[in-house]
């Protein structure tokens, strides 16, 4: 190889691909920030209002006995609005099933109450409504927080507070705000190019890009020992 053309290569290839250093680099820096300024993951804790153990009347048997017949696959007991509640988990239903432990009857809006005590209890009993009930991640809600379905509650403050509720781990999980939400955003585009709205495009840009960063820094190693100086 002759040393003008990978000087040549090294310095227009650099420069094609140094946009996405800079992004990178700027995304690095907004980390630290945001480690400083925004709170750890909400922690995971016991939820629900208490719970009387006798208060419960109804034997999970009969509980499951009120259903149609469907395939067990796990059963809870939450405290929801000062009572036991059974949270069914079925093969056939795609969301929890409630039963009254107390006098065995069957009540589907238990879930959705049972995510706002939740959420008003995490804020410090906070007023809260709900706002969305997610089947799928969105552009605030990513597929780092894993959980699936979630619902969202929005606080009506300055600050717009909303909280995301799984009813099946029984907490929050993500906790942002306006501000909290622009930081976000911004590290997202920056560092993974979340403007792109195809996953497939995406990950080929950020392929290409890595790969050009890897190439220029391949050519500056050969141009070093091309152009080092030799020993008499």
């Amino acid at each position: 190889m002759s040393r003008p053309w990978i000087r040549k290569a090294h310095r227009w290839v650099g420069l094609f691909f140094s946009l996405s250093l800079l992004m990178s680099s700027g995304s690095g820096v907004l980390h630290n920030i945001m480690s400083r300024t925004q709170a750890p993951p909400p922690p995971a804790r016991p939820s629900g209002g208490g719970l009387d153990p006798a208060a419960i009347a109804v034997p999970v048997a009969e509980a499951l006995g009120k259903l149609p017949p469907s395939t067990l696959q796990a059963v809870n007991v939450r405290g929801i609005g000062d009572e036991p509640w059974y949270q069914i988990y079925t093969a056939e239903s795609p969301k929890p099933q409630y039963v009254n432990a107390r006098d065995g009857r069957i009540d589907p809006s238990q879930d959705e109450a049972y995510a706002a005590q939740i959420a008003s209890a995490y804020l410090g009993g906070a007023s809260v409504r709900k706002t969305d009930y997610l089947t799928r991640y969105n552009s605030e809600y990513i597929a780092i927080f894993r959980v699936l379905p979630v619902y969202r509650f929005d606080r009506d403050d300055s600050l717009q507070t909303r909280v995301y509720v799984s009813t099946t781990t029984g907490s929050v999980t993500r906790h942002t705000d306006r501000q909290r939400q622009f930081e976000a955003n911004a590290f997202t585009n920056f560092h993974k190019l979340g403007f792109i709205p195809s996953k497939d495009w995406r990950d080929l840009i950020l392929t290409i890009t890595t790969l050009g960063i890897f190439l220029v820094s391949l050519l500056g190693v050969i141009l070093f020992f091309l152009t080092r100086p030799k020993k008499r």
